[in-house]
């Protein structure tokens, strides 16, 4: 969740995948400073940077579209009237074979993005996020920097582990959105998250002191966590580090401070310790016209990609799991 995020489209739900994956397929894909950007390149040579972001917008199939990538992309905007609203898709999106994003068949007007407002942090064209990605089965691979849609009969191999996601569901069991909530241990509390690939950071020069790697333009990933949770682990934990002035992502002024958690838990895997960035109560509330009131439940922020990295990350989005395979500097989780 990078950015302010378009919701239109929320009273639709989430449409279902009509694409089969037949056979396991890579996305043309960059990954820079623990972010995945698709790649895809056009059949005019024009290429997109999308992030790919869980937490991102969108809605029924559709990914987004900055206006500014339109035009330099040289698409052809067309109008499509959806529960009465209208609003803009590429007219058509022809990819150079074998350099395209896997089709989705199932969008309203046949167009395969929403065209919005947008503010790149890091020159990306859009986000591929929570319209787009579910009814299919994806894998992170952040280790090998490989991003897959795996078939649809898909199964996990031994040695991952699952990790149950809250998904929002209508009275007919459909999901009614994109967006799923882990819940991660931390002093064996549980703590309610978002699931953000794209949760991302702008350490200022006291935050680079968490060691968090960065793009050449200054970008990285974090975890959110919200002012009062801080607070309060800061209150419970006094010897955890805190550093003041430690993110300027969202104000170019006084920075958002960064909290070190020695020790965490995700799919009873353990990892740590690690920085969350602190977020205003607010981001993560659930209020009238807050888009977190669609959730199925409660967060106090986000779990980003300095946690995924340690890991080959498989999210199945039509069974609500998402299952963690240990890489590199994680280790089962103690039993007490």
């Amino acid at each position: 969740m990078a950015k302010s995020i378009c919701m239109f489209g929320m009273a639709l739900a989430v449409a279902s995948a009509t694409a089969n994956a037949a056979q396991r397929m890579e996305v043309p894909s960059v990954y820079e400073a623990g972010h995945f950007y698709a790649t895809p390149t056009l059949a005019n040579g024009h290429t997109l940077r999308l992030l790919v972001d869980t937490g991102g917008g969108g809605s029924a199939g559709w990914f987004l579209l900055w206006k500014s990538a339109v035009a330099r992309a040289e698409l052809t905007p067309a109008t499509c009237t959806v529960d009465n609203q209208t609003v803009d898709v590429p007219a058509s999106l022809d990819y150079r074979p074998g350099h395209g994003l896997p089709a989705r068949n199932d969008t309203p007007c046949g167009g395969p993005a929403l065209i919005v407002e947008g503010t790149a942090f890091d020159h990306e064209d859009g986000l591929i996020g929570s319209g787009y990605l579910p009814g299919h089965v994806w894998t992170f691979d952040y280790p090998a920097r490989k991003l897959w849609l795996e078939p649809d009969d898909w199964k996990p191999v031994p040695a991952t582990h699952r990790a149950t996601l809250g998904v929002s569901r209508n009275d007919q069991g459909q999901p009614t959105n994109g967006w799923l909530r882990v819940t991660v241990q931390v002093e064996g509390e549980p703590i309610p998250l978002l699931l953000d690939t794209g949760a991302t950071a702008h350490p200022t020069d006291a935050g680079k002191a968490a060691g968090t790697e960065v793009s050449p333009t200054g970008f990285g990933v974090t975890s959110y966590i919200t002012t009062s949770q801080l607070e309060r682990w800061h209150g419970q934990h006094p010897a955890w580090r805190v550093v003041d002035n430690g993110d300027d992502l969202i104000s170019r002024g006084k920075g958002a401070r960064l909290i070190e958690v020695p020790r965490l838990v995700v799919g009873d895997w353990e990892v740590g310790p690690l920085w969350f960035t602190e977020r205003p109560d607010a981001n993560f509330t659930a209020s009238p016209g807050n888009w977190l009131s669609v959730l199925d439940g409660p967060i106090v922020g986000a779990l980003g990609a300095n946690v995924y990295r340690h890991f080959r990350m498989t999210i199945d989005y039509p069974h609500d799991a998402a299952y963690l395979a240990c890489v590199t500097g994680c280790r089962p989780a103690r039993t007490h």
